[in-house]
């Protein structure tokens, strides 16, 4: 693969050696029908010039004059003939030597490079390739297709501020682009894709967010409820001449005057509700769909989704694109939000709103790609894992994480592509040790490796690890059968060829 991208980038300006190929043969051709044609006619002259020499004996002057003019003109032509064979045997001959030349160059390089390459190691090049071919691990091109999506909701949200913008309904600010698609790799086939979307919430005039502890406590994660509370826009430093204030004005003139405040609209109690966030982004996504340029060039329907918004947009040459916005609240400046979104196999309150570190993530892979050696192989060995651990149960998520640990315990410089087996290795071997310890610590927290780059709320250092298998630790069923068909893909990974 390298030596044809080598090859095609260096002769851009000339012909393929496809084109080379139908050349001559037009060529060929070419030759066949002036030959044909002059036969075709030098047989029909002869026969005319017998019938006329029959049948008019008596206008001998007349047909030798004719005669004459015709051998004439055969002579012409039968000179035309000869130099139009040899200018396209000439033709030819250089495309013969011009295609010679170039399939000894390329063999040339193809030698060198071959050479340089078993000099590296050669067991291990030929095993990324039949890896590379086996499970397909070209990256699929995930950048131009998240700048689409990024552009179209942003468009979205610039149609939003307008519509919404004597409302009290949330303030929608720029989105983020999380998870494996806008990190750059993604265990799924290309068409498969979900490009997922934050889109942080703040508060509208005349409302605070409050971030409270869920008292039900019936995730394994962080989960929080979030208070809307009313202020006052009547005092301070600038008060704000546009609007009622809810605390100092009656009920009544309120409602004459004013549309209705975010704790009567999507709120459950004094509670933000991401069901009814969902729906109402949802109709408002349906309604404002013909405002965005992107209208023009896909046809889009809102998927089933009850606390974000799925969205499934349509080419006119039918290839599709999936869209997933999360709606999510900031905790202070940190790089940790609260989301909207449960996992699938649980689905807490609606007015449960669960810490996600996927903001987080994105932004340390950034980091790992600015840092990192050109044509780093550290997304090629996630998506082969995940390829690898296909069908046995094994969170992606926590094969992420083991990553990450070991992009902070391996030197960067040892992620060039050439040590691809070796990481995938590691990786293997890293989760293998978890499982039998029934450990995984969770990226974020107690880790003294973290990038500076990277906010984290204060109370993420010195905190309580959170033991992603901790599931595991407590079902020693469930850890015996998660831990055999680990085994199963390991020992298919180095021995199922």
């Amino acid at each position: 693969m390298k030596m044809e991208s080598s090859l095609v980038s260096s002769h851009k300006g000339f012909l393929s050696k496809q084109e080379v190929i139908m050349l001559i043969l037009f060529l060929l051709w070419l030759e066949q029908c002036i030959r044909h044609y002059f036969n075709m006619y030098l047989d029909e002259d002869l026969d005319q010039q017998r019938t006329e020499m029959l049948q008019e004996l008596a206008y001998r002057t007349m047909e030798q004059s004719v005669g004459s003019w015709e051998a004439v003109l055969w002579s012409v032509m039968q000179k035309c003939l000869f130099w139009s064979l040899a200018g396209g045997l000439m033709v030819l001959l250089a495309l013969y030597w011009w295609l010679r030349k170039e399939v000894l160059e390329v063999d040339n390089r193809r030698d060198s490079e071959s050479e340089e390459s078993e000099e590296e190691n050669p067991p291990e090049m030929n095993m990324t390739w039949i890896f590379s071919r086996r499970f397909q691990l070209s990256v699929p091109k995930l950048a131009s297709r998240r700048r689409v999506v990024q552009e179209l909701l942003s468009d979205l949200l610039r149609v939003s501020h307008s519509l919404f913008s004597d409302s009290f309904f949330p303030v929608l600010e720029p989105v983020i682009g999380v998870g494996c698609a806008c990190e750059g790799w993604s265990p799924h086939k290309e068409e498969d894709v979900v490009y997922c979307m934050f889109v942080p919430l703040k508060p509208p005039r005349g409302h605070a967010f409050h971030l409270e502890p869920d008292p039900t406590g019936e995730m394994p994660q962080t989960s929080m409820r979030i208070r809307v509370e009313l202020v006052c826009t009547c005092t301070g430093a600038q008060p704000d001449q546009n609007m009622l204030c809810f605390l100092h004005h009656s009920e009544e003139e309120l409602k004459r005057n004013q549309v209705a405040s975010l704790l009567h609209t999507l709120c459950t109690g004094s509670y933000l509700d991401g069901e009814k966030i969902a729906l109402w982004f949802q109709t408002f996504v349906i309604s404002a769909w013909s405002a965005v340029p992107q209208s023009r060039r896909y046809s889009m329907k809102v998927l089933p989704s009850c606390r974000s918004c799925k969205m499934k947009l349509v080419k006119a040459s039918g290839r599709s694109l999936f869209v997933e916005t999360v709606f999510s609240v900031q905790q202070g400046d940190s790089d940790i939000f609260l989301s909207s979104q449960p996992p699938e196999s649980q689905l807490p309150p609606s007015t449960t709103w669960l810490e996600s570190y996927a903001v987080a993530e994105a932004k340390f892979f950034r980091h790992v790609a600015m840092q990192a050696p050109p044509r780093s192989c550290h997304l090629k060995c996630l998506r082969l894992c995940a390829r690898l651990l296909e069908g046995s149960g094994f969170s992606i998520y926590a094969l992420k994480t083991a990553v990450m640990h070991l992009l902070t315990l391996i030197p960067l410089s040892e992620w060039q592509s050439k040590y691809l087996l070796m990481r995938v290795d590691d990786t293997m071997h890293y989760l293998h040790c978890c499982l039998e310890e029934k450990r995984l610590v969770h990226f974020f927290f107690d880790n003294e490796d973290m990038p500076q780059e990277i906010s984290l709320p204060p109370a993420f250092q010195g905190a309580q690890p959170w033991n992603l298998f901790q599931h595991l630790e407590q079902d020693p069923a469930a850890h015996a059968e998660t831990l055999k068909k680990f085994d199963d893909r390991q020992y298919h990974f180095y021995f199922g060829f």
